[in-house]
Parts: structure tokens; sequence; C-alpha cells
């Protein structure tokens, strides 16, 4: 194992042996305008006590020049990872010079060229353990300590890191930027950004604390930045969350930065949070994309508090911040701003992942056993933040809000500024909730699986809730039947406790029985007979979004585990989706359905299905309201219509080329523009001048990329073989562009076209693992696995490679298992049972 895989024990071992007192982070980014120029100077001074002779310090870059250890220069002694230490004292302060190298896959310092206007922008990402990349550190996240950075930049440049600036100093040619040391923090939340970035102050206010705000994003991107919306959700967290944990928000001022080329969405570093300028919106958006992007800011914004002010120990303890950050997010987000009914959104869009992810052979629990550092990578997953959310949301029904929050609150107080493990945090929750929560945790946090909730009746009429896998659960149990108007509205709800596999309820029968109604509970529900007839039938009669959400989230489930057929889902999709009022809802079934048909039908149902869904939403685009999200959402269902079938491509160039009517109100963004082109290409109805045109019209960082994915989505062999060629051979794609050539590859129903590739796929995959960055690695990894008929390939390699790195076989298992899925779903829809 390289010694750049940090594992669990021995970071624990020098914890033991080492308090770390204070770094003094020196980087000059001078040369960062000239593309030529591959590294940068960096220069740690650390402070720290030991109780041993010897250690190591962590540091992946291009050279490491000069290490001095109290004073003394000593010989460098680095593997390419670790920097050792010897002849250490009691109190040591050690110099490390070196050159890191500026990266192009989002890990450690990350250089963007925009090709709007020619200007260079940096940005760091650590997490896990990517500060190394950037200066030489104790990389782990129980080793805290005050940080300060200086930084020398062109004098133009906006440079910001975690705390304020206290001393700019003009230089030849530049500028010396110190900032204030931090509090202690942990190494992967450190950050610093510098670039011409365009830059919008305010402030926020609560009692004595005032609190300031940035908001900043390329200066190409100035024009579309709504930085007061911003500022106001921004605010009504503050709000939020210091009253709520009653502890003041403790990191001194609030910037949130819009980056390029973001392998995340977003970074919580403490002062200095990054986010994908994605949420830059550079045309028109719908309600459910500025919903995401106020949970996300309020996700990273709890953050401030679960997972930086305290930290977990190891990364076995990721839930407490991300699952914390998650729940919290969601509920800031319906409780202190306009977006009220945010539990839809979670409802249907988080817990969609978790479903996915625990139902694969990788699957976790929540609190996990991470031993290094690769699999701490790869659980930033759908357990370790929608699951631990969801769970989070059942622990509040079950010990109370109140206890919940004061738990928090003895939290906070009790741990500021340390690491905690599970035991800290059940400790405090058990006092203020008057439960011993070590049975609950057990059932929940230490287990795997999601249970399956159903309604049974016997002869006699009496009702049971069954469950699978079984848990302790609270949940809402929701009797539905139609008004005088024809509505389906509650006409009861109940709260049940249950914890065997069968639990006897007194519920009269109704057209439409909800379990886990108001969605307290982590389960998936499996409708009775009598209630999916009403669904069928009915389904745009209940007016209540999250009870509706609730059921498309059952019906989607249903159907991937092949209890639902895949042509009856489309059929309500297509039934009651122009009627779909919510957009979040709405997005969701849009995606959806077009997967149903790709992966879950036989190869001989698609065309037909294809067409049929590519007409559904060329309809409904048209029926939409002007100008309206729902509008939005259609344009985007016919680009990816029309990906898959050609039938509508003179249609669709008329629109992009203003030759024929457009649907009123229908605003054609950029990002809409390449939606359409990409779906041309894929088709073979776009050619290299087509798309050469229109990135002459749309020559930016986002437009480059749609490029990228248009270009290579054309079915044609020879521009698939440049596409492979590229995503191997090409060091020069950053990872937003290896993505898009990765989409290219693999996008349009020409399958036939790509076939050739697996054996190629799996003899590439080890070597890629250990020469890649883990994240450009999983990007090829997860991005080429071949769509096959069988598993042969991948059982094969699973076979014969039974020594690969753990985290490689991961992903490739959760891909078999996705592969699984979709050949056992299509084998259930070719019976003419299913099919009708």
């Amino acid at each position: 194992m390289s010694t750049a895989n940090l594992t669990r024990a021995e970071t624990a071992e020098r914890f033991r042996v080492i308090d770390v007192l204070g770094y003094r982070v020196e980087l000059d980014v001078l040369g960062a305008v000239d593309p030529e120029v591959a590294t940068f100077a960096t220069t740690t001074t650390v402070e720290f006590t030991a109780r041993t002779s010897t250690t190591w310090l962590d540091f992946l870059g291009a050279d490491v020049e000069s290490v001095t250890v109290n004073g003394a220069d000593v010989p460098v002694d680095y593997d390419g990872a670790r920097i050792a230490l010897t002849g250490l004292r009691e109190s040591n302060v050690v110099t490390v010079a070196a050159r890191g190298e500026y990266s192009r896959s989002g890990e450690g310092l990350h250089r963007f060229l925009d090709p709007a206007d020619g200007q260079t922008y940096l940005y760091t990402q650590y997490e896990p353990a990517d500060a190394r990349r950037v200066f030489a550190c104790f990389e782990q996240p129980d080793l805290k300590a005050p940080f300060t950075f200086v930084v020398t930049a062109p004098r133009q440049w906006e440079v910001v890191s975690n705390q304020q600036i206290a001393e700019r100093e003009d230089t030849t040619g530049g500028q010396v930027v110190t900032f204030a040391p931090t509090l202690p923090i942990s190494t992967y939340i450190t950050a610093v950004v510098a670039g011409p970035y365009h830059r919008v102050d305010s402030e926020w206010c609560g009692g004595d604390l005032t609190i300031p705000l940035g908001v900043l994003c390329r200066a190409s991107l100035a024009q579309y930045l709504d930085a007061d919306t911003i500022f106001e959700i921004t605010r009504q967290g503050l709000g939020f969350f210091t009253d709520g944990f009653d502890y003041p928000y403790p990191f001194g001022k609030y910037d949130q930065v819009f980056v390029p080329e973001y392998n995340l969405g977003a970074m919580e570093n403490p002062g200095c949070v990054t986010f994908t300028e994605a949420y830059v919106f550079r045309g028109a958006a719908t309600d459910s994309q500025y919903e995401g992007r106020a949970n996300t800011i309020l996700h990273e914004m709890a953050h401030m508090w679960f997972g930086d002010l305290v930290t977990m120990v190891w990364w076995d303890d990721l839930w407490l911040k991300e699952s914390f950050a998650d729940y919290m997010g969601a509920l800031a987000n319906a409780e202190a701003t306009r977006w009220t009914d945010a539990w839809v959104a979670f409802a249907n869009r988080r817990k969609a992942w978790a479903y996915l992810q625990d139902q694969l052979p990788t699957t976790h629990p929540i609190v996990a056993d991470i031993v290094d550092l690769e699999a701490a990578k790869l659980n930033f997953d759908g357990i370790t933040y929608a699951k631990g959310a969801s769970v989070l949301k059942q622990l509040v029904a079950y010990a109370g809000r109140d206890a919940f929050f004061e738990g928090a609150r003895r939290y906070f107080r009790a741990h500021a500024f340390g690491n905690t493990t599970l035991k800290d945090l059940l400790t405090e929750l058990s006092a203020t909730s008057g439960r011993d929560l070590t049975s609950w945790a057990r059932a929940w946090l230490q287990t795997t699986g999601v249970s399956a909730l159903s309604l049974q009746r016997g002869a006699d009429g009496r009702a049971a809730i069954v469950q699978t896998d079984p848990r302790p659960h609270r949940l809402g149990v929701g009797r539905y039947d139609f008004d005088g108007t024809g509505d389906l509205v509650c006409v009861q709800r109940v709260e049940v406790d249950l914890a065997d596999a069968r639990t006897p309820i007194d519920l009269a029968d109704a057209p439409l029985v909800l379990l886990n109604d108001a969605d307290l509970t982590y389960a998936k529900v499996r409708l009775d007979d009598r209630s999916l007839t009403t669904v069928e039938t009915s389904l745009d009669r209940l007016r209540d979004p999250l009870a509706r959400g609730l059921i498309w989230s059952s019906l989607w489930n249903a159907t991937r585990d092949s209890d639902l057929g895949a042509m009856r889902y489309l059929s309500m999709a297509r039934r009651f989706s122009p009627a779909e009022s919510h957009l979040t809802l709405l997005t969701s079934v849009l995606a959806n359905a077009p997967y149903a048909i790709e992966h879950f039908l036989p190869e001989p149902l698609r065309d037909t299905a294809r067409l049929d869904w590519l007409e559904h939403t060329w309809r409904a685009l048209w029926n939409a309201p002007p100008a309206s999200g729902s509008q939005l959402a259609w344009a985007r269902a016919v680009a990816g219509a029309a990906a898959m079938d050609g039938s509508r491509a003179a249609d669709i160039r008329s629109i992009l080329e203003a030759g024929g009517p457009v649907p009123t109100g229908l605003a054609l963004d950029p990002d809409l523009r390449w939606g359409f082109w990409g779906a041309l290409a894929a088709t073979g109805h776009a050619d290299d001048a087509d798309l050469d045109g229109e990135l002459r019209r749309d020559d930016t960082g986002s437009g480059r990329t749609a490029y990228l994915r248009a270009k290579f989505s054309r079915p044609d062999p020879d521009v698939k073989a440049k596409a492979w060629e590229s995503i191997f051979h090409d060091r020069t794609l950053s990872n937003e562009h290896l993505g898009a050539v990765i989409a290219g590859f693999r996008a349009g129903a020409r399958h036939d076209l790509v076939e050739g590739y697996a054996a190629g796929y799996f003899a590439s995959i080890r070597p890629v693992w250990e020469e890649r960055s883990i994240e450009i690695a999983r990007r090829i990894v997860v991005g080429l696995f071949p769509s096959e008929t069988t598993l042969d390939a991948a059982d094969g390699w699973l076979a014969t490679n039974a020594d690969a790195p753990a985290a490689l076989r991961r992903l490739v298992l959760e891909q078999r298992d996705h592969l699984a899925r979709d050949l056992r779903a299509q084998a259930f829809n070719s019976r003419s049972d299913v099919t009708g």
C-alpha cells in the first residue's frame, strides 16, 4: 500500500504522541497566471510537542527543497507522500520548503483559465486529505491547530482564506496578504481562494454579534450572480442556527465563493465556504434549483457547528457532521426560508439517494468502519448523508425536538474546538431525552439495509403493518379519501410505534392508506392493492405535495425492485407528470422515466418507449405555462429524450436556428441551447461545424465543457475511439472536461458503438487506479463501466483481482450490482403478465 494512503491505526498512534500548537503556511502563487508554470512555492512552519523522537509530515507535491528541525537544517527524507522527522524534542519547530503542483483534478490547489476573458482563478479543496497537496502538515482531523496563511499573489487579485486579512503589503509585481490566525481547526477545512474574483459584501447582525458577509464568483459570471438572494438565505440561516444552537457563529466572517470545475456541491471551510458555480445560474432556473441551492447553503452553514466547531476523531464518524448537516439544512430551509415545503425535496430527492446506496452489496452502517483514506473518500455517499439525516429525523420524532436541540447545545459546549465520537453525542442526547439511546443507535447507526413497510389486511378486515428487516420506527399512517370536490384528502392520521416484523393497527379501510405519512422514518413503503389502484387513476387529485412525493418515491422504488412493471410506471409518469405542480417532484419523474426506459425495459420495447416519451415531453413543453419553471423542466426533458430518438431533430434545429415556432416564453439560454445541440449530436443530426458555431457563440467555461460532451456524443465509431483515447491518455483534461468526454462517449442510444470497449475497460482500470488521483480514477471507473447483457466480464475481473485496492473493488462491485439490477428488471419486464 502506498504511504499516501494514511490508515486509521497509524494516525491514532500519531495523535497519541503529537500535539500541534500552530501552523504558518506561506504560498507564492505569483506564477499562476503563466500556464507553463506547473508548481508553486509552499513553506510550512509548524510548532508541536512530541512524546517521541520520530514522526512524519504529510505532503504530496513536486519536490521538498529543505527541512529545518529546531533551527538546524536536516537531510530531506521524502518518499513522495511523507517527510520523515527525526531527532525531535519535547517542543519542536519544523519548517518545510517545497514545491506544490497546480491541480486540474479539483484536488489540492486547482487552477482554472477562464476562456471568456483569459483570467486565472485558484481555489483549494481538501476533504478528506488533500491539504497535503498544498502544504506539509499532519493530515488527520483530530490534530487541530490555529493556522496563519500568508499568500503572495498578483496585486489585482482577491485573496480569501478562513480568517480576515490582517495585513496586505504591495511588493514588486504583486502583493503579500497575511491573514489573522484561525481558531483551532482541522487541516481539511483550511482554504485559500485567489484570483480576480468579483466580490459583493454585506453583513449579518444578531444581538451583539456582527458577521461580515461576502459572495464571490468569477468576473465573467458577475452579471448572473444574484448576491442579494444568497445573502437573504445566509442571514436566515445564521439567525436560525445561532438561536437553535445557543452558540454564536464562531469563525468571525462568512465568505461564500462560487468556483469552477468543482467536484462537489460545496465545502464547509469555516469563513470561506466554496460552492460549485453551477449554483450561479446563467439563465432561467426552476424553483427546484433555487430550493436546492438554498438547501446547500444551509447544509454548509450547519457544518460551522457540526463538523468545524466539533469534529469527528476519524472518518468512521463522518456522519457526525454530514448526517447532521443534511438534516439541519432541510430543517432550516423549511423553517427559516420561503421554502416551507423543503421536506418534500428531502423525501423525494435525498432519500432516493440513500435507498439506492443502502441496497448495494457495499452498503455500510451510518457509523462506518473506515480503515484508511481511500475508504473514507468513497464514504461520502447516500448512507452518510441522506440515510443519516433520515435517521436523525426519526430520532427527533422518537426523543423529542426540544431534547434533541438541548443535546446539541450541550454537545457544542462540551466539545468546542475538539474532536468526538458517537459515544460523546449519545451521552448528551441520552441525558436530555431521558432515554438510553444505546439500543436505538445499535438498530439504526450500526446496521445496514432499509426496511420495507406494507399494509396487510386479514379476511376479517383487521390491519397490520409488516416490515422486513425490523427496526424500531415511529411513523405516521394516513387514511385518504375523496372529498366533495373529488380531491384526495387526509381524513385520519395516527402515529404508530413499530418494533416487530408485524404490528397490528386499528385502521379502517380507505381508498388510499399511506404508511410513513409525513415521512418521519427511513423505510421503503409498498402500497397495498387498493391504494395502488387509487394512485393509478387519481394521483393528480392528491393535493398534499409531501404525500405525493412519498407516493412517487414508493412507485419508483417498486419499479427498481421489479415489484412494479416499468411500463406501468411509465404510464403513470405520462398521465400525471403534466399536472405535477411541485418542481422537485416533476424533475424527479422526468429523470426516472427515461432511466426506466434505458435500464429496466428489454431491448425490443425500448424504441417504442423512447418515441412515446419524446412525444410526451414535446407536447408537454408546448402546453406548459409560458416562462414557467415547468416549461423549463419540460424543455430539458425534451433535450434528454431527443438524445435517444431523433424523430424531432428537425423541429429542435428549427428552434435553435430561429427558423420556426418557439414555445412562448421559452428562454433559449446557453445551457438549454447546449442541451438541444447535444441531443442533435447524439442522434447524428449535428456535425462539427454546428458545434463549433455554438462554441463561438458561447466560448465560456461551461460552453467548452458542453462542447466536449456534444462533440463526443456523435454516433460515429471514429468519434468514440477518439474519446476513448482522450480519456486514458490526455492528461491535460481537467476533472470537468474528463467528465464531459466520458458522458459524450456513453451518450445516445447506439450502444453497439461502445460494446467493444468492455475488455479494454477491465484491462485498464487497475493501472488507472494506481497512476491517477482518486477523483480522476473514480470518474473513469464509474463512468465507463460497460453496459453488458451478462455479468461475466465483471465477475471475471473481480475473481482475478481479489488483491486489488479495496476502494477500487468497491466501485466495481457497485457498478456490477447496478447492472445485475438492470438485467433482473429487464427479465421481469419481458414477462407478458407484466407488460400486458
